[in-house]
């Protein structure tokens, strides 16, 4: 998709050198690539906040054996 987007020049410089591009489009797709990942990993942390773990190993072996 083209857009056209009025970006800072030093800041988009600073971060292809920092992430090691040469392309400007490929040093924004990353970055928002990134921030997509970022987000998902915080709603992940949230998610694994509410979870109750209860963990039992012998019960678990007996699984692993086909006992009860």
């Amino acid at each position: 998709m083209r857009t056209t987007l009025d970006l800072p020049a030093d800041l988009i410089d600073e971060a292809r050198e920092a992430i090691g591009f040469r392309s400007k489009t490929d040093t924004v797709v990353f970055a928002l690539r990134e921030v997509d990942r970022r987000s998902r990993m915080e709603d992940l942390k949230k998610l694994v906040r509410r979870v109750e773990y209860t963990f039992d190993p012998t019960q678990l072996r007996r699984r692993e054996r086909g006992t009860r």
